[in-house]
């Protein structure tokens, strides 16, 4: 049985074997993207509520302050583009202390199929921001999504030399024009410009990188964890894994902790019961089809690890789904 979302055989272009960013972001299969169109004039503050999915925005003109729990003010300028892969409750505003209404308050106009369009404010100065949601199907996105920081920003000076401008310059007619098909062409696009967010923020932010995306970037723990995430349900002991990267076991367990902040074992466990969680939830396997795939002997212990790191048994994450 093929995992699903994972292991897919591909034509073309083979990822080097520790490239696990191209492996991951293959992996993400849209399903839909809703383009919104805000043209905002001070004063002015949105709340906006966390979504399924991804958000991303695109300052077109003027700038907004973005903020969001446990993160630090940020401030989008002129062709600023700003990530947010987890979907992430955030206020956006003119000042970062502006009180922000309710999304809902200021009632954005549906203008056609999938795309929205807000005007909100008072007489001041003008700021023009492009945003959309993107929504994933199939029992791997969420896991995946969890992998990347909850914002990613790239300046305009970041990627200056890049397609960024052009793809939202494109998503922007192609919500204006409404033509037939368009629905079809603004998620191919929304797609694009995710991708080419993610890399370009890894490129430039490569000497600060942190966590999973810095361990990704690794030539050793990176080998390492795309074979952990290619194959989840394998027997992976830290001596193999310690093998397969060229380093000693204790070299390698050393590293590994510094970069993901857990032993080998623990990350294996967690990418796996994530991706169990997600698979129950989403009806795709029965609970003793899961515990297979995932490397378990029996469902007992299947379940019992499940209810340990996730607080709930499986069967419970099942029927949630089914509701």
């Amino acid at each position: 049985m093929n995992r699903p979302g994972l292991g897919r055989a591909t034509m073309g272009y083979q990822p080097a074997e520790s490239d696990l960013l191209s492996e991951v972001l293959r992996d993400l299969r849209l399903a839909h993207a809703r383009y919104g169109r805000s043209e905002l004039t001070a004063p002015w503050g949105i709340a906006v509520p966390f979504r399924e999915g991804v958000r991303f925005h695109a300052m077109l003109e003027g700038h907004c302050w973005i903020q969001a729990k446990s993160l630090p003010p940020l401030l989008l300028e002129k062709g600023d583009v700003l990530l947010l892969p987890h979907g992430t409750e955030h206020t956006m505003s003119d000042l970062p202390k502006r009180r922000a209404l309710p999304l809902a308050d200021v009632k954005p106009a549906l203008i056609g199929n999938g795309t929205y369009e807000l005007k909100s404010g008072g007489s001041g100065a003008r700021s023009l921001i492009a945003c959309c949601t993107i929504g994933f199907e199939g029992p791997t996105a969420n896991p995946l999504l969890e992998l990347l920081p909850p914002v990613m920003h790239i300046r305009h000076a970041e990627h200056g030399d890049t397609d960024l401008p052009i793809l939202v310059a494109m998503m922007a007619r192609e919500a204006e024009g409404q033509r037939i098909g368009s629905a079809t062409v603004m998620a191919r696009l929304a797609d694009i410009v995710m991708t080419q967010v993610i890399r370009t923020w890894v490129e430039t932010c490569s000497n600060d990188l942190t966590g999973w995306l810095a361990a990704v970037q690794d030539p050793q723990i990176g080998a390492a964890l795309a074979r952990i995430h290619r194959s989840p349900g394998e027997d992976w002991p830290v001596d193999r894994l310690a093998a397969l990267s060229g380093l000693s076991r204790s070299r390698f367990s050393q590293r590994f902790k510094s970069l993901l902040s857990v032993s080998p074992a623990r990350y294996l466990l967690q990418w796996r019961l994530r991706l169990a969680e997600s698979w129950l939830r989403n009806g795709y396997m029965s609970l003793s089809q899961v515990a297979s795939e995932l490397g378990y002997e029996s469902d007992a212990s299947f379940s019992r690890a499940f209810k340990r790191f996730i607080g709930v048994s499986p069967g419970a994450v099942r029927d949630s789904g089914r509701g």
